[in-house]
């Protein structure tokens, strides 16, 4: 029997923050799985068309504060398994989106229940000991953001369903919103494992297949978000998890075919290299891809004189070195007007040089290790330069260690140059610069914010002045897809601040929104005329 129902879900709420107070229920169950993740090694196979599929090329997931423990080894997918991929697509595709999309959602929901109750103290393990979180990254991003990602993405995509043309008495409109005509290929960052949900999920709750390749550093907490969507009634084939060297198989995926959209969080040169490798096939393709990506940034706060130093200091600390300054949103350069450097530098200097830092298992820890030795390597290499030039000055942190974990110190740099290197160019780690600018030349310091990055992801503004936050959101018009007053320039919630940049930071089509569904839509028009003419000739043309 065919259910007819018109079917609407009402507009979700944000999934709840835990506490992990001291005595809780929540913060018992998270050590107990935090010791038992890391008591043994798994295996992770590549799931292709619902099946296991182990290749023998191996990668290890390694603990980032304590690197020679391996918790995990992934098999690496190649072109064979690329090939495999598309045809399980392929195969899934028809019943897919046949499927009514009400069938479909109650899956993605499923999902988000089973993060928020039986599984939420493994996904959080999993990305504390995978990718270097503590508890409460993890909880506002492995279960939070993730289940409001697939709660409030199911909701905006009935919105759209129920968005109708006007009919007339001899006339009956209707827009269909159909998948795209193809698979949609989903990359996703080792930072956010809700990110790594959304970017396959996205696009599958809208009846498009999907090739997902997740990050080398977020293989363990994205493999078992795709045990729990398979555990949801998720269709094989429906998206095919292929962990691999983005170089190694991404030619293959963008020379086929059936590419018909990218979902991609990532760095901005791979972004890069992608598009210029679809504009070279573009003449091979069924139809023109969709492309959607959400890049680098070097995002800012910019301080005002009318500031509160309090307030200015905790969105200095909080936005810059929570997560380590791993998120794309993270604060890494701050303009900051005399007055205020001298009222907030010496309480702002100890506060960083009193942060906590150790391992994920310790909860009294602010700040834990950076993710691996690339990261590692690359960041030492920005405060060893500001250490050289004269140009700076290292006045907090600048301090490593590798001997058991990737551990940096969060730093400050202090500089003369409002174009210094490490103003301008994205770090990825708890590495922040300052540079303080006469009171007296705001407009002028906003003109500097404006221009001196190619990025143009998050941004904030601290003042108190209402004159100061309206200059301000004129100046910065461009600089951040997402602007924040009075607070820091990271933690985007789904449904309240749509998250996304332009520039270099990405195409803005803000995940978790309306925006970036239709994507991943391809409309039809209907038109049925109720009465049809019987004659081709118009009153205009007769005589009297």
């Amino acid at each position: 029997m065919t259910n007819n129902a018109v079917f609407s879900f009402a507009r979700p709420k944000n999934e709840p923050i835990y506490s992990y107070g001291a005595e809780s229920k929540e913060k018992r169950e998270v050590k107990e799985k935090l010791e038992e993740l890391k008591a043994k090694v798994i295996e992770i196979p590549l799931i292709i068309g619902g099946k296991e599929v182990k290749t023998g090329n191996m990668g290890e997931i390694r603990i980032p504060h304590n690197h020679n423990k391996i918790i995990a080894r992934y098999h690496k997918a190649g072109k064979k398994e690329v090939v495999m991929a598309i045809e399980a697509a392929a195969a899934a595709k028809e019943k897919w989106e046949k499927m009514p999309w009400d069938r479909r959602s109650a899956i993605f929901r499923k999902a988000a229940q089973l993060i928020a109750g039986p599984y939420r103290a493994e996904i959080n393990a999993a990305t504390m000991l995978g990718q270097g979180k503590n508890i409460y990254q993890s909880e506002i991003d492995a279960v939070c953001e993730l289940v409001d990602f697939l709660e409030f993405n199911v909701y905006f995509l009935s919105e759209i369903y129920k968005d109708q043309p006007d009919s007339t008495k001899d006339i009956m409109n209707q827009m269909e919103y159909r998948p795209l005509e193809g698979f949609v290929f989903a990359v996703s960052p080792f930072n956010f494992t809700a990110i790594g949900g959304n970017l396959p999920t996205a696009p599958a709750m809208a009846g498009n297949t999907i090739l997902w390749k997740p990050s080398s550093m977020a293989v363990y907490s994205n493999y078992l978000f795709m045990k729990i969507l398979h555990e949801a009634g998720l269709p094989d084939g429906v998206i095919n998890f292929i962990p691999a060297s983005g170089a190694q198989i991404g030619d293959y995926v963008l020379a086929s075919r059936d590419l018909a959209g990218i979902h991609f969080t990532g760095s901005t040169e791979v972004f890069r290299n992608m598009w210029t490798k679809v504009g070279e096939n573009i003449g091979n393709y069924k139809t023109y891809p969709r492309i959607v990506g959400e890049t680098g940034g070097k995002d800012f706060v910019m301080a005002h004189s009318s500031a509160e130093k309090n307030e200015l200091i905790t969105a200095l600390v909080r936005g810059s070195f929570e997560y380590q300054g791993q998120k794309c949103s993270a604060a890494s350069r701050a303009y900051i007007p005399a007055s205020n450097w001298e009222e907030i530098k010496d309480s702002f200097i100890n506060t960083v040089e009193n942060i906590k830092m150790g391992p994920v298992e310790d909860f009294t820890n602010f700040v834990n290790a950076v993710i691996d030795r690339a990261s590692f390597d690359k960041i030492i290499g920005y405060i060893n330069y500001a250490k050289d030039s004269a140009e700076a000055e290292v006045i907090a942190g600048g301090e490593w260690d590798d001997s058991e974990g990737y551990f940096i110190r969060p730093t400050i740099i202090l500089t003369s140059n409002p174009k210094f290197k490490t103003m301008e160019e994205e770090i990825f780690g708890p590495v922040l610069t300052v540079y303080v600018y006469p009171d007296d030349q705001y407009e002028a310091a906003l003109k500097l914010c404006n221009e001196t990055s190619p990025y143009a992801l998050t941004g904030c503004i601290m003042a108190r002045e209402k004159d100061a936050q309206l200059k301000a959101l004129e100046a910065l018009t461009h600089a951040a897809g997402n602007f924040y007053i009075n607070d820091k320039p990271t933690a985007a919630v789904v449904g309240q601040q749509p998250f996304g940049g332009s520039r270099a930071s990405g195409t803005n089509d803000k995940a978790g929104s309306i925006w970036n569904l239709t994507r991943w839509l391809s409309p039809r028009s209907l038109k049925e005329t109720l009465n049809p003419p019987k004659d081709y000739k118009y009153p205009f043309m007769e005589e009297e």
